[in-house]
């Protein structure tokens, strides 16, 4: 559909409108582009192929969809306005020219004034929409608006002929002599001179102004639009042939319909940006193609760079984020709930037990067909088929890579470093303390703040303070020295006491020094010992640890008992100490391996070995416990309630390789 000016500048702000309702922001460019695209007559599709090369965005088809809607109602509400305006301007220029002519002028278009010449040779730049075939245009009569017409002209002819005939002079028509009407004849040709004058210098000023405006756009590079008043005016309805073209529907001729031609830099860009897609958009011609050097996998790309558009984030889309986020940290919250409590219970440690125990309990001296670390990676349950690859279930040729885990948490203040002093710095330091205390006692007693102290009188300075006072009363002058050297002395006990540290606070210093800060990592030392039945041994060892404040478990099985203990590195190095070299371990004779023949059998010398030490997480026991336990599943199981099997692993292997050894 064709816009004139008119309609262009009364779209625009609503279009505006609708762009930033859609986008949030104002964008001219767009706004432009949209009603272009509506002048030249193209569809919503290709409006939405040319829309999306200035900007990226989804809104982009139904911010065509309201434009097209809006550009059809305003024009066809333009329609029928332009039709009743051409309705009521043709019936007034018939009145007036039936006026005129029954005014007595000897031709009607002689008495016409200026300013109607004009508009008759004015190009009609409001015109409508071109009609469809078979159906009248806007400005086009009808058979019966004819007749209505013609019977209204002649009504006011006849009227005008009886007023002219009440106001002409009772004279006959012979009294009009021949030289009167030259003279009248002579005044009708000299108007339409004047008439005619007129319109060719109107003619000729349009014609000056246009070429004039051309030539300035040509100097700047941009090619004006075809003038309106220079294309042929169709003089009857207008049809269109099967090619598509505009033609007239008396003459059969052709009509040149003005385009709309680009004038700002943005549109002129705007097009020479679709000529080159187009352009590039070719096939490539059948000799490149055969050429060795062509690869039809490359593509083709324009040699100017797209525009880059605006990106904005849905609504709602970093709230539902955050939604996520909070759902997913509750979730590990309430899983981490259920994890302690089934670790307290016991529930996921005989679960995980269920999955590598052998499902078959097997008598003793009773070799299985599959052990029960084999059977996770056999399909079948024997080993005959363990050279067929197949057979074996998550044994690759790749390398499996452990999980990475998060590095401790660094200390929020970094730990101090002390600086051992000599003796010359302590002194030095503690004179330079002296003094600033001096000054600030001495500042305050030259300002009047504090009173001045009393001169310091000791029983080797009494003559030389007190002077002749002590001459006159040396038995009171005594007096009152030892007096103020009792008040000295209990004033400085008094400080003393007043610094001491209570039994609480003594205790909490004692608690603050042993205990070590394990929030970056806790040391865990895992001892062996042959035989640990001696209560007294048992007692040193429980109450190093109460003492020490370290956590652990110790589990008193035959001929491998197992001591855990997680602490600080000091509190690591005391316990060290006291397993490896304060307990004499070789005074106690070891249990026999059969208890029933304790007299033949071979006595065995008790020992404790350090079988790990190392740095985990955090801690997996609580306080110092004792368990007894008389077989080996039983035993693991006390670990495997913290997660930690793997200690008990590693000893009583070790105590197994230990005896074996023995035995040969």
């Amino acid at each position: 559909m064709a816009l004139s000016r008119k309609d262009f500048e009364d779209l625009k702000p609503q279009v505006d409108k609708i762009v930033q309702k859609y986008l949030g922001f104002s964008e001219p460019t767009l706004v432009t582009a949209a009603l272009n695209c509506v002048d030249k007559g193209y569809d919503r599709r290709k409006t939405k192929d040319k829309l999306s090369m200035i900007i990226d965005d989804r809104h982009v088809s139904k911010i065509v969809d309201k434009t097209f809607d809006m550009c059809e109602s305003h024009t066809s509400g333009s329609k029928h306005r332009s039709s009743r305006k051409r309705k009521e301007d043709s019936r007034h220029d018939s009145r007036e020219h039936e006026t005129q002519n029954d005014g007595g002028s000897v031709d009607g278009t002689l008495s016409e004034p200026v300013k109607k010449i004009k508009r008759s040779e004015e190009p009609d730049l409001d015109e409508g929409p071109i009609p469809e075939p078979g159906q009248p245009s806007p400005g086009q009569l009808t058979a019966d608006k004819i007749k209505d017409m013609m019977s209204s002209a002649q009504a006011a002819i006849r009227m005008r002929k009886a007023q002219l005939q009440q106001q002409m002079p009772t004279t006959p028509a012979t009294s009009i002599t021949p030289q009167a009407a030259a003279a009248h004849l002579t005044d009708a040709l000299d108007k339409r001179n004047r008439a005619s004058q007129l319109q060719a210098q109107i003619q000729a000023q349009l014609a000056r102004s246009g070429f004039a405006r051309q030539s300035a756009l040509s100097d700047v590079g941009i090619v004006p639009p075809t003038p309106a008043f220079a294309i042929p005016k169709p003089q009857g309805t207008l049809l269109l042939d099967s090619s598509g073209r505009t033609v007239d529907a008396k003459t059969g001729e052709v009509i040149a319909l003005p385009q709309h031609v680009p004038t700002l830099k943005a549109n002129i860009r705007a097009r020479r940006r679709e000529e080159l897609v187009k352009e590039f958009a070719k096939p490539v011609p059948e000799e490149i193609q055969d050429s060795k050097f062509f690869d039809d996998r490359v593509g083709l790309k324009a040699s100017q760079r797209a525009r880059r558009g605006f990106k904005f984030h849905d609504q709602g889309r970093f709230e539902s984020m955050a939604t996520r986020l909070r759902t997913k940290a509750q979730l590990d919250k309430l899983q981490n709930e259920i994890a302690q409590a089934a670790k307290k219970t016991g529930i996921a440690s005989a679960a995980r037990l269920a999955t590598i125990l052998p499902k078959k309990q097997l008598k003793e001296g009773e070799i299985p067909d599959v052990e029960w670390w084999d059977s996770v990676i056999l399909s079948e349950d024997f080993y005959e088929t363990v050279s067929d690859e197949s057979n074996i279930i998550g044994i690759t040729h790749l390398v499996e890579h452990p999980s990475q885990m998060k590095p401790p948490a660094e200390p929020i203040k970094p730990p101090e470093i002390a600086i051992m002093l000599t003796a010359k710095e302590r002194k030095k330091l503690r004179r330079q303390n002296r003094n600033e205390a001096q000054k600030e006692i001495t500042e305050k007693i030259r300002l009047g703040l504090e009173p001045p102290p009393e001169p310091k009188v000791r029983m080797a300075n009494l003559m030389r303070v007190l002077g002749t006072e002590a001459v006159q009363d040396p038995t009171k002058v005594e007096q009152h020295v030892r007096e103020q050297m009792a008040k000295r002395q209990k004033g400085h006990e008094e400080a003393n006491a007043n610094r001491k540290l209570t039994k609480e606070q003594r205790r909490d210093k004692k608690i603050k020094k042993i205990k070590e800060d394990v929030t970056l990592g806790v040391n865990v030392a895992v001892y062996r010992i042959r035989n640990l039945h001696n209560p007294s041994k048992k007692f040193k060892v429980e109450t190093n640890a109460n003492q020490l404040y370290m956590t652990g478990l110790v589990i008193l099985h035959k001929d491998c008992n197992v001591v855990v203990v997680e602490g600080g590195p000091k509190q690591q190095k005391k316990f060290h100490r006291l397993m490896m070299h304060r307990i004499k371990w070789a005074e106690d004779r070891a249990v026999a391996k059969n208890d029933d023949n304790e007299d033949d059998s071979p006595e065995k010398q008790n020992s404790c070995h350090l079988v790990w030490q190392g740095e985990v997480l955090a801690r997996a026991f609580g306080e110092m416990k004792f368990k007894s336990c008389p077989t080996e599943s039983f035993a693991r199981e006390q670990f495997k309630k913290s997660n930690v099997e793997h200690y008990w692993d590693l000893a009583y292997s070790g105590s197994i390789l230990e005896a074996a050894v023995e035995e040969d």
